[in-house]
């Protein structure tokens, strides 16, 4: 990593069983051979499940002791969850498909569950030293470039999301100067949760080279970028 950033630091991947989740592990480890890559999902030991504050606050508690006990500091967090469609539901196509039911779940995975992420680990990030703090959204949740309509709960939650990392960073910055915290576009990767929406005509990236080009977006992030919704290729987009 760039800016004198530990080569013996930790990173932490959250939602690693997922498609992009794991080629980000994979792509950290080659990436910096140094550090110490982490992987949490409802599946690792201990087991951190979005909708279950207490296991979130039980991983911080076992990456904090971990730390201490390396001699290491966390350098990058990467939360690579993210929910669009499944038990039953689709993205809507119109206000006639609205669901509570729906609605509720989008904001809890896409939108609490991140939030509580930041609660919990952003207190771990070093205090005098750059560190990343990196959340994925989607351009879905940008209200300036909807144009289409659409995926209600889907835009809403990911637009929450990135209201949060606009909060976090402000927060963030009074106790950790050199921290950043960013919202990143992915694209659309080849994974099970684009894979139903694969024909619409956007480029399909295979998780390895998504992962690729988002590690290479937060080598070169500065304190500028704190708070910031950026894309895959480093660009900003429109709240």
């Amino acid at each position: 990593m760039t800016d004198a950033t530990d080569p013996r630091g930790l990173v932490l991947v959250i939602g690693a069983t997922g498609g992009l989740g794991r080629a980000m592990v994979d792509a950290a480890a080659l990436r910096w051979p140094e550090a110490e890559v982490m992987a949490l999902s409802r599946q690792s030991t201990p087991a951190l499940d979005l909708l279950d504050e207490a296991t979130i606050a039980a991983s911080a508690q076992a990456v904090k002791a971990h730390l201490q006990a390396s001699e290491r500091s966390l350098q990058l967090v990467i939360d690579a969850t993210g929910w669009l469609h499944g038990q039953g539901w689709m993205p809507e196509k119109s206000w006639r498909q609205l669901d509570p039911a729906h609605l509720a779940h989008q904001f809890a995975v896409n939108a609490t569950g991140p939030a509580l992420l930041m609660k919990h680990f952003l207190p771990l990030l070093p205090r005098q030293q750059r560190a990343v703090f990196a959340t994925l959204s989607a351009k879905v949740g940008s209200i300036g470039d909807n144009r289409l309509g659409g995926w209600w709960g889907y835009r809403a939650a990911k637009a929450a999301l990135n209201q949060f990392v606009r909060t976090a960073s402000i927060e963030l910055a009074r106790s950790h100067p050199q921290a950043i915290c960013v919202a990143l576009h992915p694209g659309t990767v080849e994974t099970g949760l684009s894979q139903p929406f694969s024909h619409s005509g956007l480029t399909v990236r295979s998780p390895a080279e998504a992962a690729e080009r988002l590690l290479t977006v937060i080598d070169g992030l500065g304190s500028g970028h704190t708070g910031g919704f950026l894309d895959h290729t480093g660009e900003p987009l429109p709240w």
